[in-house]
This record gives C-alpha cells, structure tokens and sequence, in this order.
C-alpha cells in the first residue's frame, strides 16, 4: 500500500489521550481508598510511556508524510498542526514526569499531592489531542489532503470540482 503512514498512527496516542484521564483518576480512588498498594500505580506510567511512544512516532510520521499534501494545503495550515502535535508530544512528556514523581516518592501525604497532580495533567494532555485532533481534521476535511495524498500516490481520487463536471455532463 502507499498510504501515508501518519494517519494510520495518529489514532493510538489520541486515543490513549481520551482513556488516560479515566485511568489515573480510577487508579487514584483505588489507591486513596487503599483498595491497590501503591504500585499499581504504575500501570498508569506504562500507559503514559506509551502515549508519549505513540505520539512521538505520529509526529515523526507527519513530518515524513508533509511532502505528500504540501501542494495542496497553505503551509501556515500544516505548520499549525505540527505546532499542535509537538505541544502535545511535550505535554505527554511533562505529564510522564508528573506520572512517575508517585512511584518515587516515599510519604503517603506528598505521594497523594502528586497523584492528583499527574491526573489532572493527564486532562491537559487530553486538551492537546483534541486540539491537535481537530487541526488534523481541517487538514482532511477542509483542505482535501486525503485527496491530495491520494493522486500523490499516483490513485486517481475525484475531487469535488471533478465530480460536479461529471454531474454536469449526465444532463445533456
């Protein structure tokens, strides 16, 4: 296949986006209410790790891909989506910085503060992917990169302009 590899990766880190926040904040009742030891906290750093994974290989993936839709968006367009999905690739580091502080910390009382710290952040980064998300989408869908990627890929795609010609000429 000669799809563009970037919108086949994009979906895992925004999805772990949207599932992160629910993940923390159950782990942080469980662990409040002493119904997990401490370390199950971890499983929420190993979702992190892979977010910040998955979001790094998305980025890079989209800086590979650029040359494919280059033509047919406005750059300040595409450079706004990079912008975004950096911010949220650093947004996800900071938050798995603030994810591991609880597994390193020694007192119940400051291992807490961190906890709700870092599942707070974990709503930031949701924040990011959603902006970066819908920056993706006006790519797609406002400026037809789908298209676009496509007759670069040699796949012959009507666009709208060409559909409408062919309407036109069923009438005669």
């Amino acid at each position: 296949m000669d799809l563009p590899l970037h919108p086949k990766l994009v979906h895992l880190p925004i999805a772990l986006a949207v599932l992160m926040p629910l993940l923390t904040g159950g782990l942080l009742l469980a662990i409040w209410r002493d119904w997990l030891p401490k370390k199950a906290w971890s499983i929420a750093g190993i979702a992190q790790l892979l977010l910040v994974g998955s979001g790094w290989l998305a980025l890079r993936s989209g800086e590979a891909d650029e040359h494919r839709v280059e033509r047919a968006v406005p750059e300040a367009v595409l450079e706004r989506h990079e912008e975004a999905g950096e911010r949220f690739v650093w947004g996800a580091v900071f938050v798995l910085a603030l994810v591991a502080m609880p597994l390193l910390m020694g007192g119940r009382r400051q291992m807490r503060a961190t906890l709700v710290l870092a599942s707070a952040g974990t709503l930031g980064v949701l924040y990011l992917g959603f902006d970066v998300g819908q920056r993706g989408g006006e790519l797609v869908y406002g400026h037809l990169v789908g298209n676009a990627a496509a007759s670069a890929s040699a796949v012959d795609v009507p666009t709208p302009a060409r559909l409408r010609r062919s309407d036109d000429d069923d009438d005669r």
